[in-house]
């Protein structure tokens, strides 16, 4: 299940918003206008977009706009109601066999966690289980890698293109240093491209393509327990066993966690049958 992710946005705004402070707290005589140059912005934006649509081809441009998308949306995904999951189902498969697990099926949202359950279901042996779930989290990884790549080499262009600004604009002060007053602003477009193209950089394109490496990293940790999970409940492994090994997964504090969840729900029910 997938929610809006605040931190992105609240990150990117808090920069623009601690950027601007900071230029208004300095008070300089021109304030916020001082660093608003059209000529700039241009120069960082167009030669970006530009540098994007050769490095890319149509299809892999397409893949913008649901990167962009993902960087603002998280996966709910509960490691310890998984393994839970997991425990259920592999006491279900011991006590009334494989097929009995295709009517867990209606309650489960992951695709991939279908997948290996149905494959178990069918009777696959676990090296062909785990070959056929581990090749389609490398071609989910390499769709992440394919996305992430447009918002990396944006990173690496915007200070490219920023710094070409500044060429430009030192280039047009130079040949007019006979007119003082083209000084200022053939300046102020040599510093300013270089600060936008720095800006959105280090700021919007690397640390969001950080979040969705980061993202991939969290999902595929997720995929590989539910391979394990899958695995040990198609070998038929004793339940508690399977438990044990799926919560070396866990963090301490995810253990401590799950574990003081678990003594409230024993708790509850004894108050309950009392």
């Amino acid at each position: 299940m997938k929610k809006r992710d605040i931190l992105t946005p609240i990150g990117i705004t808090l920069g623009f918003v601690m950027l601007m402070f900071g230029i208004l707290a300095s008070g300089g005589s021109g304030g916020f206008s001082s660093f608003v140059q059209v000529s700039s912005i241009l120069i960082v934006i167009g030669g970006l977009a530009a540098a994007i649509l050769i490095n890319f081809n149509l299809e892999q441009l397409k893949l913008t706009r649901y990167v962009l998308k993902e960087a603002f949306h998280k996966n709910e995904q509960s490691l310890p109601e998984l393994i839970s999951l997991f425990t259920r189902l592999s006491e279900r498969a011991r006590r009334e066999g494989l097929l009995t697990l295709e009517n867990e099926l209606e309650d489960v949202d992951d695709p991939f966690l279908k997948k290996g359950i149905l494959l178990a279901v069918d009777g696959i042996e676990p090296e062909m289980i785990n070959d056929i779930m581990s090749a389609e989290i490398a071609a989910l990884e390499e769709r992440h890698l394919k996305g992430r790549t447009i918002l990396e080499k944006a990173g690496e262009y915007a200070p490219a293109w920023g710094m070409i600004g500044t060429l430009i604009g030192l280039v047009l002060m130079l040949n007019n240093l006979q007119d003082p007053s083209t000084l200022g602003p053939n300046m102020a477009v040599a510093l300013l491209t270089t600060f936008y193209g720095t800006v959105l950089a280090n700021l919007v394109f690397i640390p969001m393509a950080g979040k969705l490496e980061n993202k991939t990293d969290e999902e595929i940790f997720f995929k590989q327990i539910v391979i394990e999970g899958v695995i040990g409940i198609q070998s038929g492994q004793n339940p508690r066993i399977l438990e044990e090994k799926l919560s070396a997964f866990l963090s301490n504090e995810m253990k401590q966690k799950a574990g003081k969840q678990a003594e409230e729900e024993f708790m509850g029910e004894s108050v309950h049958e009392a």
